[in-house]
């Protein structure tokens, strides 16, 4: 249904191409709003690990502590997600695999929560987490992407694998990593 006095008139010049300029000004609004969304959420997941691993270290607190944890936060923020005592015990995971709060801000929280789960999931090490970390950025890569490419072991067959041979592969460090990121 149409309000009233509204018709479907001849727009006026220029209105064609100003309503698509507006359009794609609200789509990188809502990207921008949902990129800032997810990226404090991951440093909010990495603070919680963060806190689980040095309270675990520095006061004793055994791995019971995270399901009371979880029964506590679930109660206090009932309509909020993520805070299952599996979703926790990721966040110590990944706290723990990225030590380096740095990292984390520069670089790791360009990538949405369950790219990183993936990466703790299915990567046994740093090296091989930081290439397929810089791909997903670099090349935008939804989760399922990276999966893919992941179990299609595309590090290896990318000839960048890691190896016992004699000359080590030239994996970006953290450092490149955050450079190139800045960059852009």
């Amino acid at each position: 249904m149409s309000e009233p006095g509204i018709g479907l008139t001849t727009p006026p010049a220029g209105y064609s191409d100003w309503l698509t300029d507006l359009k794609g000004r609200i789509h990188t609004a809502q990207q921008r709003a949902t990129l800032a969304v997810n990226r404090e959420l991951v440093l909010l997941y990495w603070q919680i690990g963060h806190d689980i691993l040095t309270c675990q270290a520095e006061q004793g607190w055994g791995s019971k502590v995270i399901d009371r944890l979880a029964q506590d936060l679930r109660a206090a923020f009932p309509n909020m997600k993520g805070f299952s005592p599996r979703n926790l015990k990721y966040m110590r995971a990944f706290a723990e695999a990225w030590p380096d709060p740095e990292f984390v801000q520069e670089v790791l929280a360009q990538l949405p929560w369950y790219h990183h789960l993936a990466l703790l999931d299915k990567l046994p090490g740093p090296e091989t987490r930081r290439w397929y970390i810089a791909q997903a950025i670099e090349n935008n890569w939804s989760r399922n992407s990276l999966v893919v490419h992941i179990e299609n072991r595309l590090l290896e067959h990318s000839g960048k694998a890691v190896s016992n041979f004699e000359s080590p592969p030239n994996l970006p460090s953290i450092e490149q990593i955050a450079r190139e990121l800045a960059a852009h």
